[in-house]
């Protein structure tokens, strides 16, 4: 990397480098594969090998769908369930409460479904439940005539529980994606490639990405052994990749290799073959096609979430489990009133988590953890999510409910940093006695904590997070992946990066720019927090709009708003804007500083 020696601290207090890519190598790249220069530059930087870069900008299910079996387990596994589906045993389903959980659910559901078995889902109510499997849910689904279950999305780390179902008579079989410790739940199987004997190389997978692999690998086997003789047609596996491209980027994990793979295909599907529940949430949300991960992200996702935040778990799981045209969108009507009310209860949340750090001096801790009595349990994560991205730290919030015996707990959910492994503070925690349960993967986690605790709890966090940062130098760096002209942000170029170098997500972020020496011509705000500017270069020309989301009361945006005379260098993502049939290209605000002095000639290395 090149950092920018002449550039200061940005304003969001990370030093400016330039994302390395040789010209010689840049140059071959563009050259072998017939792409832009810009294009071939993205792919230097990010690391593809030259070998790779193929299968990077176009890959397909026929060559590159990664072997199901390659996971430690899965052959077992398989197996196992393809003699339990030709016995007739009866199937249940456990999923976690968030989209990977009710996606998950939804492909065992249609999996299942289409080899004869109606399985029924619980999805656990996070306000009542709390955080994980609990024995409760595992004896309803026993007395409801379960042989085996599919716990999906969660288990890994829930050994207690997981043991007291099979005890039930339960065969418990767990597909996730979680940090898992040396030992595994005693159970029928286990299937996860964050397991410490897993030598797979998918750890990059969500758990319905797991869960996907799960049932391709079943049908497998029981093609194998001769099931689908006598005209038995097979589950249409490849129309469930929507669904799974959905899961896979509403939980956050890297859009690299298999995933990118995933979501590509799910996003690639015909808007007539897509599941009927998601094109129902897209008509109530007014999304067109085709889908994208903003749309998952932020639209679809959310709506998902909503229901397990106001007791209703499990309408996201329903939703993408039903083939009935008018029962979804009834169902995505309901999940869209749900989410319009969470984001009131957010907005009160937020303002509250805001001022509570402030007012106890929180910001210069390695780690923001904040908790109420009156929050509500289910916004805890999105809270933290909104506290991370204003420290750019990591961020816990913790809300009070009682358990299923009556006794308080505190649930936390905590949002991480690059560089910072939140949930194996949890677990390291968990095994100091500070939490009751806990755990998750690097960015995103959740954990119970008795009231008494959490002061402990506190103190240990920032105490391991400071190790952690001191070990990876978290945070100190910004990477640049190109820059431009206001006039060199076009809709040509944000489609030709989308069709080469998308989808777009954790660990193939959108290509961050640099304008630098801009004028800010018009700065005004919209929405209360938001700021809208006109940005030209300094000697003039042509313009492009650009926003900054949540920016009013942050350094970054009194700095738009108040100095409108100085020059500044800025760095943003490139987005297409339609409004009233018009297409034009503007920018989104990541960072900026005001300019101090002319930038160097690397800068010119690596315009677009």
């Amino acid at each position: 990397m090149s950092t920018l020696d002449d550039f200061s601290i940005s304003l969001n207090k990370a030093r400016w480098v330039l994302a390395d890519a040789p010209i010689s190598e840049v140059e071959d790249i563009a050259r072998s594969f017939d792409v832009p220069e810009i294009v071939a530059r993205l792919i230097c930087s990010r690391g593809v090998a030259k070998e790779d870069v193929k299968a990077f900008l176009a890959p397909t299910l026929k060559e590159d769908f990664p072997d199901p079996f390659s996971l430690n387990g899965m052959g077992d596994m398989a197996e196992d369930v393809a003699v339990a589906i030709e016995e007739g045993k009866n199937f249940a389903i456990f999923g976690d409460f968030d989209v990977d959980g009710a996606t998950s659910s939804a492909v065992v559901y249609r999996f299942l479904k289409g080899v004869g078995i109606d399985a029924p889902i619980y999805i656990p109510d996070r306000l009542s439940e709390g955080y994980g499997p609990n024995i409760e849910a595992l004896q309803k689904l026993k007395d409801g005539g379960a042989d085996i279950v599919f716990m999906l999305d969660c288990g890994t780390t829930a050994f207690e529980i997981v043991k007291a179902g099979e005890e039930l008579g339960l065969k418990i079989i767990i597909l996730d994606h979680h940090e898992a410790e040396d030992g595994l739940p005693e159970c029928w199987h286990v299937v996860n490639p964050k397991r410490k004997d897993d030598s797979s190389g998918l750890e990059m997978l969500a758990a319905v990405g797991v869960t996907f692999l799960a049932c391709v690998a079943v049908n497998n086997r029981l093609r194998d052994r001769g099931f689908y003789k006598d005209d038995r047609v097979e589950p249409n596996l490849r129309g469930l990749l929507d669904v799974v491209a959905l899961g896979t980027v509403c939980d956050m994990v890297p859009l690299t290799g298999a995933n990118r793979l995933f979501v590509r295909s799910g996003f690639a599907m015909p808007h007539a073959h897509m599941n009927i529940g998601i094109k129902a949430l897209m008509d109530v949300n007014e999304t067109s096609m085709p889908l994208s991960t903003y749309d998952c992200g932020f639209v679809l996702g959310p709506c998902i979430n909503a229901g397990s935040r106001v007791h209703k778990p499990d309408l996201g799981a329903q939703l993408l489990s039903s083939d009935d045209a008018a029962d979804c969108r009834n169902i995505a009507f309901t999940l869209y009133d749900c989410n319009e009310k969470r984001k009131a209860i957010q907005a009160d949340m937020e303002e509250q988590a805001l001022q509570m750090v402030h007012d106890k001096g929180m910001e210069d801790d390695a780690l923001i953890l904040v908790d109420d009595e009156s929050w509500h349990p289910g916004l805890s994560g999105l809270v933290a999510g909104r506290l991370k991205e204003r420290y750019k730290k990591p961020a816990c919030v913790v809300t009070y409910a009682h358990d299923l015996s009556g006794k308080k707990e505190g649930r936390g959910s905590g949002r991480s940093i690059p560089g910072v492994h939140i949930a194996q503070a949890f677990i390291d925690a968990r095994g100091a006695g500070l939490l009751e349960k806990g755990g998750g993967h690097a960015m995103a986690g959740g954990f119970t904590v008795l009231p008494e605790k959490v002061e402990d709890l506190r103190g240990f966090l920032i105490n391991h997070i400071e190790r952690q940062m001191e070990n990876t130098g978290a945070n100190v760096e910004t990477v640049i992946d190109g820059v431009l002209t206001t006039g060199g942000g076009t809709v040509d170029l944000i489609k030709t990066l989308q069709d080469s170098i998308g989808p777009f997500g954790q660990e193939n972020p959108e290509p961050l720019f640099l304008l630098r020496n801009v004028r800010i011509r018009k700065a005004d705000i919209l929405g209360g927090s938001h700021i809208r500017v006109m940005i030209s270069d300094w000697e003039g020309g042509s313009a492009i709009k650009a926003m900054a989301f949540r920016a009013v009361g942050t350094p970054l945006g009194d700095a738009l708003l108040s100095n409108a005379r100085d020059m500044f260098h800025i760095l943003g993502t490139l987005k297409i804007n339609e409004w009233q049939g018009r297409v034009s290209a503007e920018m989104h605000l990541a960072d900026a500083m005001i300019a101090q002095a002319e930038a160097t000639d690397m800068f010119d290395e690596a315009r677009a």
